[in-house]
């Protein structure tokens, strides 16, 4: 693949070995020095050895100067949309972009006022190492959390506080659907219980944008039990929550799955706004576990699919009156997107439109933009020439 000067390069490969892979995605990456590297891989890679292909690898592409971090996913965005088992990278050219990362290696033990400090700290330290660049120059902060952390709520509130005007956009790590182990790739190795926000400095316009594939209807429920702590709701309009959702949700013959849930998601209203509630699983005791913090008191409503082609056409002619002619976007997509396309049987067309509009990134467990963490959502960055 010929990467023009200072075009933002991407390469994948479906190589089952990771040093293979790994040399692939830098034969077709080209010579130019790299500022940084987003990497994003199947969950079915020995995650040691890919990580020292990597560390390789990343010798001939601007040594300890190249900024590279990822994780592992639930599916991939490549050239051919909706892919799976590869391994892809987005190398940032060092002629227009900067890049600086923080990790925070326990998110367990996670400590916000540290952290506002360390993330403020950052992006000073971007700011005055991307002056190189030139006058105008835009900053966005790119961020990668453990979608089985349970944590994504309190990092991206506090990292978007610590930001200030620079937008946090980003994606929970995944492992299929495996819900097993998922990690997050900084400083030359695989972590789980981590996360890492990079920020990306360049002269070239850039937009942060979110989008969801339904609407609200009018099926309301109230949560009358939960467990917090865990993501599960015990009772739904005070009967067990499985059997409620599924009779207010369902129609006759249905069978809650994840099936089930990419097509009926459960939508909250805050701020003004519908944002999508996805359910996780089902539990042999009846109760409901979600992707995203729920508790008691909260109202819910089923949401209705909209047209999906139609509104990212419109999505995508808005992200082009932002930057004008795009390079790439970014994006951070929902596995279970992904699950009703396929169900729905659209999946070749949602993978010919994010071709068309050079869409590359990774399906999620989870998705965040600016201070919230929302799922079932199509988010990301675009960046234009």
């Amino acid at each position: 693949m010929t990467v023009l000067a200072s075009e933002i390069a991407f390469a994948s490969s479906h190589a089952g070995d990771p040093a293979k892979a790994m040399a692939d995605v830098a034969g077709q990456l080209g010579g130019e020095p790299l500022a940084g590297m987003l990497l994003f891989c199947s969950h079915r890679f020995d995650r040691e050895a890919l990580a020292r292909a990597v560390n390789r690898q990343k010798e001939n592409m601007g040594g300890d100067g190249v900024v590279a971090i990822g994780c592992t996913s639930s599916g991939e965005l490549t050239e051919n949309g909706y892919d799976e088992d590869s391994l892809s990278v987005i190398g940032f050219p060092a002629s227009a972009f900067h890049m600086s990362s923080l990790c925070f290696d326990d998110i367990e033990n996670f400590n916000p006022a540290a952290a506002r400090q360390a993330v403020r700290s950052l992006a000073a330290r971007a700011e005055r190492e991307s002056r190189h660049l030139g006058d105008r120059v835009n900053h966005v902060a790119l961020f990668l959390v453990d979608g089985l952390s349970h944590r994504e709520e309190l990092l991206t509130m506090t990292i978007q506080d610590a930001l200030g005007d620079i937008a946090l956009i980003g994606g929970s790590s995944g492992d299929g659907m495996a819900f097993r182990e998922t990690a997050i790739f900084d400083g030359g190795r695989f972590q789980p219980r981590a996360a890492v926000v990079a920020i990306l400095s360049t002269p070239r316009p850039i937009h942060v944008f979110k989008a969801q594939h339904y609407r609200p209807s009018e099926a309301k429920m109230v949560v009358t039990g939960a467990i917090p702590q865990d993501r599960i709701v015990t009772e739904i309009n005070a009967e067990p929550a499985a059997q409620e959702y599924l009779r207010l949700a369902g129609h006759a013959g249905e069978a809650l799955g994840v099936a089930f849930y990419a097509a009926h998601p459960l939508m909250v209203r805050a701020g003004g706004d519908y944002h999508v509630r996805s359910i996780q699983s089902a539990n042999p005791d009846g109760s409901l576990t979600f992707y995203c913090a729920i508790d008691e008191g909260i109202v819910m409503t089923v949401g209705e699919p909209v047209d999906r082609i139609a509104g990212m056409e419109a999505l995508f002619a808005d992200i082009a009156a932002h930057v004008g002619q795009v390079d790439r976007i970014i994006a951070f997509d929902c596995v279970l997107n992904r699950i009703d396309a396929e169900q729905r049987q659209i999946s070749r067309d949602v993978s010919a439109l994010y071709g068309r509009h050079r869409v590359i990134g990774f399906n999620t467990y989870g998705e965040q933009y600016h201070a919230l963490h929302v799922n079932q959502t199509f988010s990301g960055l675009a960046i234009g020439r």
